[in-house]
């Protein structure tokens, strides 16, 4: 098939989900890895409701916010759209993106944004990685042509849009350096051991996922699941632990099922303790293997911290949280209100919640887990009482048009709506606009080099009428 190119194509501008926009004989070119600025050849991959998307196969002249990326896996690694644009030019497209979705999608009156939050460190900021390992790693084009692909096992992450691939990752920089080092070794002793690399295709091996988290702490938990039951496994873990005195949780699952996720194995610990603990505020997270949890932990405190400010609480208040995970916003809501009330669907984050309102010994906080939809009724609110402030942290789909309605029909006097996606925030907001006003909105980027953003509105029930 021959290639379908568009020559001499200039960027026009970055837009959501990390790629940029261009116009080329007349149709809408939306082109990743690019920047505004960048005159470029593009490659088309593959048109979808009459927009055409593409790559760039040659950079004739860079944008002026282009930058030469740090990670040599840059292009191939789905995992930072944007390290080809300085920091300071992400936020603002981040905070644009925002705006836009506000005026475009919701039809919003909202006052001018506050200035986006970024984050102190733009690499080594996450808390938690997860890895596959491969009997057949990815090959980049250029290895294609060469008989000597070396060796072929592979420990890193999925190329996007590939369920089978996955790329060998040598260095991250997303995380402290340590997790480099134990990832190699892992790696190598695996092959050296002699012990199998999981086949994702006919499902089979015995090295499958390797999870790494830390903390601000400095303690390290390692999660290593196997495939299949193996001889090998206790010496593998026992050189790992020997090799890294700072690991203080090595865990490890026998996952035999044909899907990665964990979260329904039995968890053992081979060493250490059975969680890490983590620091937000003067606030003491225990995190455990299965536990849910923000990845940049030092911007979370911003993130919770403006939630805080914004909810202006006097100590009287009672609080619903709606959407609240493991419970670290109402925990760190709680020493500033008369009680609060955390509703969640995942069963495992409610009991993590409670662990950490019982370690942190905070008393004033009640938890629930259940479907929003059906746990926030009539009911709910005459048992627990009606509350004076909602702070609600929806998944990427946004909150249920029943948990709208509820809200309306509540008219809490402030609402504070915590989001991982402007768009359907915006969608959100637009359903409540004839009762509340926007008051405030705070752009958070939580997560540097890639297109998302959190975004922080606070709405208050207008009186009049």
């Amino acid at each position: 098939m021959k290639k379908f190119i568009f020559e001499n194509v200039r960027i026009e501008k970055a837009v959501a989900e990390g790629q940029c926009i261009a116009h080329a004989d007349g149709k809408t070119l939306f082109v990743s890895h690019a920047a505004p600025g960048d005159l470029a050849d593009v490659h088309v991959i593959k048109k979808k409701k009459g927009n055409l998307f593409g790559k760039i196969i040659q950079l004739h002249e860079a944008g002026p916010e282009r930058i030469e990326p740090v990670c040599e896996h840059f292009g191939v690694c789905g995992g930072c759209k944007w390290q080809h644009i300085g920091y300071q030019n992400q936020l603002a497209f981040k905070a644009a993106q925002v705006k836009e979705n506000f005026e475009r999608i919701g039809h919003l009156d909202f006052p001018e944004m506050m200035p986006i939050k970024g984050s102190a460190d733009s690499f080594h900021y996450r808390n938690k990685m997860d890895f596959g390992f491969t009997k057949q790693r990815y090959l980049l084009e250029e290895e294609m042509e060469v008989e000597n692909k070396g060796p072929l096992e592979g420990l890193g992450f999925h190329v996007p849009g590939k369920f089978d691939k996955i790329l060998d990752i040598h260095t991250c920089h997303l995380m402290d350096d340590p997790m480099n080092q134990i990832r190699r070794f892992g790696k190598q002793l695996a092959i050296d051991m002699g012990l199998s690399f999981y086949d994702l295709r006919n499902h089979g091996g015995v090295m499958r996922s390797f999870i790494i988290r830390n903390s601000t702490l400095g303690e390290w938990m390692v999660i290593v699941a196997f495939g299949e039951p193996n001889d090998g496994i206790e010496s593998y873990l026992e050189q790992l632990k020997n090799a890294f005195p700072q690991i203080t949780s090595l865990m490890y699952a026998v996952n035999t099922k044909k899907n990665d996720t964990l979260y329904d194995q039995e968890i053992k610990c081979f060493h250490g303790k059975d969680h890490i603990l983590e620091k937000i505020g003067d606030l003491t997270f225990k995190v455990g293997p299965k536990s849910f949890f923000q990845t940049n932990s030092r911007q979370a405190e911003i993130l919770y911290q403006t939630a805080k400010d914004f909810a202006g609480l006097s100590g009287n208040e009672l609080v619903y949280d709606l959407y609240t995970g493991t419970g670290s916003i109402a925990l760190y809501l709680a020493n500033q209100a008369k009680r609060v009330v955390g509703v969640e669907y995942v069963e495992m984050a409610i009991e993590d919640a409670r662990i950490n309102a019982e370690y942190n010994q905070i008393d004033n906080v009640q938890f629930y887990a259940g479907d929003m939809k059906d746990i926030l009724n009539d009911d709910f609110v005459e048992y627990e009482g009606r509350p004076d402030v909602i702070v609600t942290d929806p998944p990427r789909a946004g909150m249920h048009p029943d948990v709208v309605k509820m809200l309306l029909r509540l008219k809490a006097p402030k609402i504070v709506y915590v989001s991982c996606n402007p768009s359907t925030q915006a969608r959100d907001l637009a359903m409540m606009e004839e009762l509340y006003a926007i008051e405030k909105v705070q752009p958070v980027d939580m997560f540097p080099h890639t297109h998302h953003v959190e975004n922080v509105v606070l709405l208050t029930l207008k009186h009049a009428g």
